[in-house]
């Protein structure tokens, strides 16, 4: 009656090995580490690499505790963070900047458990140390970049249909394209239907022109945002490799905002200027034609832009922009023919041919080289073009330190945002006060887990330690599982695997009185045993489904911290309701079952009701 079959048994026995297993090496801890890898996906890092950077450690005396090569990366573990920190700047200065050199983290499990796949729980910011931001993307921004990349589209093609039109406008979120008769007006709208279907297009009439009114589709905006938001996260995700940060979290948060949390860091102003600058290159060529003197009274001619040149006075600059960043495939940081700090930019194939025609066409005018940062426009250099320029390199110089020729090649190399953004939270929080939280956070667990223990092994006596066993055995198995799924464990996850030992009791409470309700009702020990764990498991999972609701409504709704407390609640449930219904009866079994003739259990006083005789 109160006995598994064997096969039953050996499975329960495996579970809790294999639980053990991937546990463990949550309780070894890590050890500082740098990791390097290729800053283009094209390289590898093998044994060459893994060569020459044991060599510049071996030159400077600096002795690694050991190497791994993982995936397209090398770990390299040191003793402790301040010989890290200074093999960090070594290799920096050895390796140059083809390679990402990042501080990280490596765990100090034996190779057996490695080569298992038995890893430990990956470690939120707040138990981590490091810095948290969360951005917000101007979608205005956004909407305004693709009205002016339209408007610039729309003229060339009625330049191209020979279509003569009156001017084009923009009011608000919308162009306004003039015309001076209606038979130009509606063989516009019929071609530019035709060759933009993401533009709504509308027509209206004055007392001086025929207009056609084009704004974007509502659906087409929906796609614009969407696409606006993956081209920041993967912008993003460039800034924080070329930064040098392991295991960084980049993600979508909402409709317009991105979380961005790098672990690790330290130089918070440095991470902060480079994920929220939005510097691209711009080329336009200057309008020396016009007259600046109006210009700077305020009489902009059509078609161009008052804008200031670096070190010098104010420029007249024509709005067609001839070729933007999105055609660079590499930038660096270097010096120009004058020992001044310079950008070395290379083109990909269509870049370097628009760029070598446009010098052609325009040999003896200005052109201007733009950096534009937050709508913000400015004239890096305007040289004057000499001859036809080939082979896709630009250079740019002009009044620009070393730094500044550093940050602005990374931000070329790592693309441009789609839509500036803004900061618009921050935290950061330190390794010490990581390790702290960690601390309290085990400590909670620890004196929840023995005052329950405890307080249930006085209540019920042996059963209340077999008890006891099956909550150790819950906390093991919701440990591992969180180790194998690779789990973010954070400072509300842990409240929670704290909160799942007070939940996890209540099972073996509801089978123990159940129990206790037997032998009152006068069955034997062993018929009241099966009765109780028969007749509890429906009030058990009855109870532990509603807090399972509410825990998967949690991961649902909610974000951040609130997904990951919803995580270890929804697991803890499911490993309580196991290790009460189905470990505690196999240990129950094995310490009661094999008694043919059994004469009592220990389950603490069993109180039998008083009868009242009339």
């Amino acid at each position: 009656m109160n006995r598994y079959p064997l096969w039953k048994n050996l499975i329960i026995a495996i579970l809790l090995l294999v639980g053990l297993f991937y546990t463990l090496p949550n309780f070894y801890g890590e050890s500082p580490a740098i990791q390097i890898s290729p800053l283009r996906t094209s390289a590898e890092a093998g044994l060459p690499l893994l060569q020459k950077v044991e060599s510049a450690l071996s030159k400077h005396v600096l002795a690694p505790e050991g190497t791994l090569i993982e995936g397209n990366s090398i770990k390299i573990r040191f003793a402790d963070t301040d010989i890290q920190i200074k093999a960090r700047d070594i290799l920096q200065s050895e390796l140059g900047t083809d390679y990402i050199v990042a501080l990280n983290l490596i765990p100090n499990s034996p190779e057996w458990l490695n080569n298992i796949g038995a890893l430990p729980m990956y470690l939120g910011l707040d138990l981590r140390g490091g810095v948290h931001f969360m951005l917000q993307v101007d979608m205005d921004g956004a909407l305004s970049k693709s009205l002016d990349r339209y408007s610039t589209d729309i003229r060339s093609s009625l330049r191209e249909l020979r279509i003569p039109s009156a001017g084009l406008d923009r009011e608000n979120s919308q162009l306004i394209v003039k015309f001076r008769d209606e038979q130009s007006r509606s063989k516009a709208e019929t071609e530019l239907r035709k060759i933009y279907s993401d533009l709504d297009l509308r027509t209206t009439n004055t007392e001086r022109d025929f207009r056609l009114l084009v704004s974007i589709k509502p659906e087409a905006h929906t796609r614009m945002q969407s696409s606006t938001i993956q081209q920041n996260i993967t912008t993003l995700r460039n800034r924080v490799n070329e930064l040098g940060v392991a295991e960084p979290v980049i993600q979508q948060a909402g409709a317009d905002r991105v979380i961005v949390q790098l672990p690790g860091v330290q130089d918070t102003a440095k991470a902060k200027d480079i994920l929220g600058r939005t510097a691209t290159l711009e080329i336009r060529m200057v309008d020396d034609e016009s007259d600046i003197e109006a210009a700077l009274r305020g009489q902009v001619p059509f078609g161009a832009e008052l804008l200031t040149e670096r070190g010098g006075g104010a420029l007249l600059v024509k709005k067609q922009v001839l070729l933007t960043g999105d055609r660079i495939t590499d930038a660096q940081p270097g010096f120009d023919n004058d020992n001044q700090p310079a950008v070395h930019v290379t083109l990909d194939n269509n870049g370097a041919r628009i760029f070598k025609q446009l010098t052609r066409n325009n040999v003896g005018k200005r052109m201007a080289i733009l950096l534009v940062e937050k709508n913000h426009a400015e004239v890096v250099t305007a040289p004057v073009i000499r001859e036809e320029i080939g082979g896709g390199r630009v250079q740019i110089s002009g009044r620009m330190s070393s730094v500044e020729a550093r940050d602005v090649a990374l931000l070329l190399r790592a693309g441009a945002l789609a839509a500036p953004m803004e900061i618009i939270e921050e935290r950061t929080v330190g390794p010490s006060l990581g390790a702290d939280n960690i601390t309290r956070g085990v400590n909670s667990t620890l004196f929840g887990f023995l005052a329950v223990a405890i307080f249930i092994m006085l209540y019920y006596r042996a059963i209340g330690v077999i008890s006891v066993l099956a909550l150790g055995a819950n906390l093991l198995l919701l440990i591992s599982l969180l180790s194998i799924l690779q789990a973010t464990l954070t400072l509300p996850g842990m409240a929670a695997i704290a909160l799942t030992v007070g939940m996890a009791i209540d099972a073996n409470v509801l089978i123990n009185e159940r129990i206790r309700d037997e032998l009152r009702n006068g069955l034997t020990p062993q018929l009241a045993i099966n009765a109780g764990y028969e007749r509890a498991f429906g009030t058990i999972v009855d109870s532990n489904i509603t807090t399972l609701i509410a825990g998967i409504a949690l991961f649902a709704f909610g974000s951040g911290p609130v997904k990951g407390f919803a995580v270890v609640l929804c697991l803890g449930i499911l490993t309580s309701v196991f290790t009460a219904v189905t470990v505690s009866r196999a240990m129950v079994n094995l310490v009661y079952g094999g008694h043919r003739k059994l004469e009592k259990i220990s389950i603490g006083t069993v109180w039998k009701p008083k009868t009242i005789k009339r």
